[in-house]
């Protein structure tokens, strides 16, 4: 099937943010007296909303946290991705070779407006995406509940058995699944866990330069 509809999650597929923020995280929650890493804090919070996110931190390290705990860690990120946040390697040849075909395609994330507006301004990427940005603070349900693809599509006004989702975790990929949509995995980076996005319905792919073909292919 040939898509009607490409829609990107926005870090770590469209921006270069999540070691970044994760990183971020893991400052924060050994700051609460849980020592974790990075890489740690992609594994279990990668692809999740900040506000589902927090009781899993108040689990994890005991602590009741307030209730503007997102925000703070919202503030964090922001100011990290101020000074600078790069465009995933390939992705502007991806969105290039869509408009030469004329295939629409629009970012349903997790990540609040603002957020996008920062990372993807920072990126160079803002001006091709700004008036086509859905978020899940939008929606009733984060991912892995399939709202913000849904969102998208009807959005877009594209059926969504015609769309096709492009992620980088496993909240993202079931999201997409449950949204009745095919969806490719990027596993670019190492700290993914493929065998979870694989279960997940994920169609793993390793770089950019790889996903017009996958696309587009009429095998």
């Amino acid at each position: 099937m040939i898509p009607s509809l490409v829609i990107f999650d926005c870090d770590g597929v469209l921006v270069d943010t999540e070691r970044l923020a994760n990183q971020t995280m893991a400052t924060l929650i050994t700051e609460l007296g849980h020592p974790i890493t990075g890489p740690e804090c992609q594994q279990r919070f990668m692809g999740r909303t900040l506000e589902s996110i927090l009781g899993m931190v108040e689990e994890l390290t005991g602590k009741t946290l307030p209730a503007d705990w997102p925000d703070q860690v919202r503030l964090r990120d922001l100011e990290a991705f101020e000074a600078g946040v790069s465009a995933v390697d390939g992705i502007e040849a991806v969105l290039d070779d869509l408009d030469r075909r004329g295939v629409p395609y629009c970012v349903g994330s997790s990540g609040k407006y603002e957020k996008m507006h920062t990372t993807l301004g920072s990126s160079g990427l803002l001006p091709r995406l700004k008036d086509r940005l859905y978020s899940a603070q939008d929606c009733a349900h984060g991912k892995p509940a399939p709202d913000v693809f849904l969102l998208a599509a009807k959005g877009m006004g594209h059926p969504p058995e015609t769309c096709v989702v492009i992620e980088d975790s496993v909240p993202g990929v079931k999201a997409a699944s449950a949204a009745g949509m095919r969806v490719y995995a990027f596993v670019e980076d190492p700290s993914c866990d493929r065998d979870a996005l694989r279960a997940a319905g994920g169609i793993l792919f390793e770089t950019m330069d790889e996903l017009p073909d996958l696309l587009f292919s009429k095998s």
